[in-house]
């Protein structure tokens, strides 16, 4: 690794009206270096983000690029042009284009007569993909149409396909199932002499793929260090400002003569085949498995957003067919769904987070069709303390929080609908660790108070802290049950892996 400064950046600070995203934040970057972002959400990593990546104008303070110091950007093509390539967090993929015109916009092929040539569009989109490993992604696909997963390797390459001297990877692993990919490409790009700046809340990661890191706290840096020369537990305190509790105690539940509130029998929905479950109150039950299982279609089918083509689903012992996610909260104790991308299925850019928060029971706090908003603020921070939001990021708009607030915020709506069961998809993909210890600490809270959740977790230390029950999905089928101290990771992993899938196991607690 070469000891030349890739970037430099130096006391930038963004203030939004009264709020102070980015108050100090400076750090340096060698080339060829691998160096983390840490912080807890809200601690100024998103705006340093979009301030390299041209999205946002900084109020202050300066960036150099190999000691140069380029005019401030204006659009995420001048930061291009200078250098710097950004993989967001939140997918910044057009979906209802192509696979290939994401790839090579803004500089589509043309032919002789000026018109874009799809041919070469695709072509070149191939090469780019080929390029950097990936060969199983249709170039002539709409994205909107791929897997999660599918859209974040999309997002990756395309940032490495432009990255000249930085690169930039905001929570790139959050929606991989397996990082190995990612791993090897970084580190031939970092070879190169590219600098990569990588932001992840999974200290494992960053631990294996990092030379050094850089600790946010209340928008300003806390210190750059050697990650080999620190312990999870001094990163932890250099976050927050204390040492971790990391422990969340996780209760037996007796369910031997409780009727189940949630019942599956045989279910067939897309990839789902067959699966039958239960759902006790007081229960949380967890899900296991590897990306394209059909997690998601069972989740959908549960919640009233996918059509259940064969199978019975009983809410409180009585048989319903789900139309909608909002019928599925007024069934019964109510269910309600927290999805797994937030930002196009779980909030609603441009309202306040607080009318996010009391959506599901506006028509309560309106009079001839107009909200009480003192009303509806109430509501809205009697919620969000249940989730440890902040009240003073009630009357900004949704989508200006950091990702973790947005994801409190959606969590918050779904204990102020009142439901009775929570249908969690990942409810704490890319939270850092204190979010992930409020999320947690609401999952049992929820429980104890005779509330069920039933949760998937791409984590599996998650489901082995959280949860009573885990269920392991593989090919479409639940082929494991595991419960109590046999929630193992040795045993989840030799479940989601198909091991003893023909046996279709059930493993009771001793």
């Amino acid at each position: 690794m070469s000891e030349e400064a890739a970037l430099q950046v130096t006391r930038l600070a963004k203030r939004y009206g009264a709020t102070i995203a980015l108050a100090d934040a400076s750090l340096t970057i060698a080339s060829g270096e691998v160096h983390a972002i840490l912080g807890e959400n809200g601690a100024g990593k998103s705006t340093l983000v979009k301030i390299l990546s041209g999205v946002v104008k900084p109020d202050s303070g300066t960036l150099s690029i190999d000691g140069q110091s380029p005019p401030p950007f204006r659009s995420i093509n001048d930061a291009r042009k200078a250098g710097i390539a950004t993989a967001f967090q939140e997918l910044s993929l057009l979906p209802n284009l192509t696979v290939a015109q994401n790839l090579l916009l803004p500089a589509l092929p043309r032919g002789p007569h000026g018109l874009t040539s799809r041919r070469d569009t695709a072509h070149r989109a191939r090469e780019t993909l080929a390029r950097f490993g990936v060969t199983d992604i249709d170039v002539d696909t709409p994205v909107e149409s791929l897997a999660l997963a599918t859209r974040q390797r999309l997002e990756i390459v395309r940032a490495f396909s432009h990255a000249q001297r930085v690169l930039v990877l905001d929570e790139p692993s959050a929606a991989l199932a397996d990082t190995t990919w990612l791993f090897e490409q970084i580190r031939q790009i970092a070879n190169t002499g590219i600098a990569v700046i990588y932001i992840s809340h999974r200290l494992g990661e960053v631990r294996s793929l990092c030379n050094r890191a850089t600790v946010l706290r209340n928008g300003r840096s806390i210190d750059s260090v050697d990650i080999a020369t620190v312990s999870d537990s001094q990163i932890f305190e250099m976050m927050v400002g204390h040492s971790p509790n990391m422990e969340v105690e996780r209760a037996d539940v007796d369910v031997a003569e409780d009727t189940p509130v949630l019942e599956v029998r045989g279910l067939h929905s897309g990839r789902i085949h067959d699966v039958s479950l239960d759902l006790h109150r007081g229960e949380v039950v967890g899900v296991a498995a590897l990306e394209g299982q059909g997690q998601r279609q069972l989740f959908h089918a549960l919640v009233g957003l996918n059509r259940v083509d064969a199978g019975e689903i009983r809410i409180d012992g009585q048989p319903t067919r789900l139309r909608s996610s909002r019928h599925a909260r007024q069934v019964g104790p109510g269910i309600a769904f927290v999805p797994e991308e937030r930002k196009t299925e779980g909030i609603f850019s441009g309202m306040r987070a607080a009318a996010n928060i009391t959506l599901p029971r506006a028509l309560r706090m309106s009079t001839f069709g107009l909200i009480n908003h003192g009303l509806e603020r109430r509501h809205a921070r009697a919620a969000g303390s249940q989730v440890d939001l902040q009240a003073r990021y009630l009357d900004f708009r949704i989508d200006a929080l950091s990702g973790g607030n947005q994801q409190k915020a959606v969590m918050a709506r779904a204990l102020h609908s009142g439901a009775g069961i929570l249908v969690l998809f990942d409810p704490t993909r890319g939270v850092d660790v204190g979010t992930k210890q409020s999320i947690y600490r609401v999952i049992r809270e929820f429980a104890e108070s005779g509330g069920a959740v039933l949760m998937y977790s791409s984590e599996i230390p998650e489901l082995m802290q959280v949860c009573n029950r885990c269920l392991v999905l593989y090919q479409g089928r639940i082929t494991t049950e595991l419960r109590g101290a046999n929630i193992t990771e040795q045993a989840l992993i030799s479940g989601i892996v198909g091991h003893g899938a023909d046996d279709h196991e059930v493993a009771a607690a001793s």
